[in-house]
């Protein structure tokens, strides 16, 4: 590293407040992650919130909020980026062009290296998707932005002619519990915002034919299409609300598989599945985006069939009656997790960076 500290403003839904529109997501764990882990590496790093009500509102709502958070990240980029060596845009597919291009042509005027980083994995079907104007802008700014992180291996190939696009997986570095002697995946969990596109409806339907001791136990905030009748009468499922950032590694810890078959159509790396590696519980998962690069099967958990409950209580009941994959799964967990482990894929990063603003 240089003598002076570089400086990098990261732009993004960043911050840990939650109310009934204002949810803790993914991103701003993520987020989080970055400023903590660039610091540790010599960088000064700063905010712009981007954040806003995104949950319980109706469409027009919604889209009003969503043109006011373009407006804060362009003028908060706006008024300090001449502070900083290079800026980083956190965003997903849907909003790639305008605060992409917004971002570009701030970072441009000022002199400043644009750092993309996309979560999700829908930008290259967003970029396919684009009118031919708006993928001719989009081409003109933001994907010649210094670097475009994407989240899966499948992104970088669709990308794969443009030397800026990098693998950079969405990461964890959780400080698992005590290590805990699991036989038999008897104590379940989901973990989620409740968008039944998660998988919320078939989890509950697979449990309800699981044999006594199992349980299942669900966290996660509701969201506008939650059907919380589900619960109502359930033999085996219970919600229990949701939980705060620093509490996830100690319930994990009291869990022993975890149930994660979404369908969302922009599915990454779950966090809640690195999280769960890391704590040494393997996972019931989709065949579906980037989780099918995640999960690998029959080594870290087990894939199955999107949109089916009789997959889920499938798997759940192979692992019940073969204790032996179950702690060898346990393991592949285990070894996963520390593959996505923040610390060395950080130190890539603050590697790239310290190039980027100090070219040879």
């Amino acid at each position: 590293m240089p003598g002076r500290r570089l400086r990098v403003l990261i732009a993004g839904p960043a911050g840990a407040g939650r109310s009934a529109t204002n949810i803790v997501g993914g991103n701003r764990l993520m987020i989080d992650e970055s400023a903590r882990e660039l610091g540790r590496h010599g960088f000064e790093v700063a905010i712009v919130d981007t954040s806003g009500p995104v949950a319980n509102l109706s469409p027009w709502v919604f889209r009003f909020f969503r043109l006011t958070r373009f407006a804060k990240a362009a003028c908060g980029i706006a008024m300090r980026v001449r502070r900083f060596d290079a800026v980083m845009l956190v965003v997903a597919g849907f909003s790639a062009n305008v605060a992409g291009t917004t971002a570009w042509i701030v970072c441009r005027i000022a002199g400043r290296r644009l750092v993309m980083r996309a979560t999700g994995a829908d930008l290259g079907l967003c970029y396919q998707r684009f009118g031919p104007f708006a993928r001719r802008l989009a081409d003109w700014t933001w994907m010649r932005s210094a670097l475009i992180y994407v989240e899966t291996r499948q992104l970088q190939r669709e990308f794969g002619a443009r030397p800026n696009v990098r693998w950079f997986p969405n990461t964890r570095n959780v400080q698992a519990p005590a290590a805990t002697r699991r036989r038999r995946p008897h104590r379940l969990v989901f973990l989620a915002r409740l968008h039944m596109d998660k998988g919320l409806a078939e989890v509950l339907d697979a449990c309800r034919g699981l044999p006594e001791p199992c349980k299942l136990d669900v966290f996660g905030p509701g969201t506008s299409d939650t059907d919380f009748s589900l619960f109502d009468d359930h033999p085996n499922a219970t919600y229990r609300g949701v939980l705060a950032p620093r509490d996830v590694p100690r319930m994990l810890g009291d869990h022993d598989l975890l149930l994660a078959p979404s369908y969302c159509g922009r599915e990454g790396y779950p966090g809640t599945i690195l999280e769960a590696f890391q704590c040494g519980l393997p996972v019931v998962a989709s065949d579906w985006g980037g989780v099918a690069e995640l999960v690998e099967h029959e080594v870290c958990g087990l894939l199955v069939r999107p949109r089916s409950a009789e997959a889920v209580r499938t798997a759940v009941e192979r692992l019940l009656d073969d204790p032996d994959l179950y702690k060898r799964l346990c393991r592949g967990a285990r070894r996963q997790g520390e593959r996505y482990r923040s610390t060395r894929w950080f130190e890539r990063m603050a590697s790239d960076l310290d190039a980027l603003c100090n070219p040879q």
